[in-house]
């Protein structure tokens, strides 16, 4: 089989993967190695122990990849990759059908409805989301939430609303599939991603293909996209308070409709399947 291969690409959970990266060099074909998020940072608080040998593995594997894909030229001082500058290439597999995500209720239709979809984790920053609407719906009468996805954090998410008092203008609805995935972005008016570690968020560019705008954490490729104030929203930080503040920034913003035209236009134009798979022909023909 391997003499039919001209690379081996190692994607999501790459950078743990020692021996299939040896496999690859004894084959003598390059070893490509994509960084669709970074697992150290999504590990950084747990057991340290593991921490210290996956960090190990993940050395190892940058030192033997031959190149290094990253969505984002920001994500090489911010995953750690400065030293592997020389073999770093950038280029995203994203791409979207614009037949599906795209408007079906404009914007200024919509109700006031803020919405969370992604896993319910702490590095997502579901913990904050939820604490900030604890800040946000004692001041915004009109103001409902939608939260969509599962993950670890959901039952306490859930208790902290009921004990705020705000269960009852929160919809929790689970994960949503793909399919009902438009249906529900094309309800909100602003989509929050309060992150503290991304690569290159789906949920974001899936969100502004449908109209909606995003609010997000300054992480990963995020500022390659999102340009404060003209094709979406920028924080600070991801504390509850930060979060409280930017939402009724974004909300109240007159030029809110624009900002999610000017997002919508950004995507359809960076992220169709031809210009995915040009910039991949570019990225493949220097290996």
């Amino acid at each position: 089989m391997a003499k039919n291969v001209d690379s081996w690409l190692f994607f999501i959970g790459g950078e743990s993967l020692v021996l299939p990266i040896i496999s690859a060099k004894i084959t003598q074909k390059p070893a490509i190695l994509l960084f669709a998020g970074s697992d150290l940072k999504s590990l950084e608080s747990g057991n340290g122990g593991i921490i210290a040998i996956f960090r190990l593995f993940s050395e190892i594997n940058r030192i033997l990849a031959d190149k290094l894909i990253v969505y984002s030229s920001l994500l090489i001082s911010e995953w750690n990759l400065e030293k592997y500058r020389h073999k770093i290439l950038i280029a995203h597999e994203h791409f979207l059908d614009f037949t599906t995500f795209t408007i079906t209720t404009p914007l200024p239709d919509r109700p006031p409805l803020l919405g969370y979809i992604g896993r319910l984790t702490e590095e997502k920053g579901a913990r904050n989301f939820a604490l900030a609407l604890l800040l946000l719906l004692g001041n915004r009468e009109d103001l409902r939430v939608l939260i969509g996805g599962d993950g670890e954090l959901r039952e306490a998410i859930s208790a902290s609303l009921r004990e705020g008092g705000v269960a009852a203008r929160v919809d929790l609805p689970g994960w949503v599939s793909r399919d009902d995935l438009p249906r529900y972005l094309n309800q909100l008016r602003l989509l929050v991603l309060p992150s503290y570690t991304e690569g290159l968020p789906n949920i974001m560019l899936e969100a502004m293909a449908c109209g909606t705008p995003v609010l997000a954490t300054a992480v990963g490729a995020v500022p390659d996209v999102i340009v404060d104030g003209i094709t979406g929203f920028i924080m600070e930080n991801n504390s509850p308070e930060c979060i409280a503040e930017n939402v009724i920034r974004a909300l109240d913003s007159p030029d809110l409709d624009l900002i999610a035209k000017s997002g919508k236009q950004f995507v359809e134009e960076n992220f169709s399947f031809e210009s995915t798979v040009a910039r991949w022909e570019e990225v493949l023909r220097v290996m």
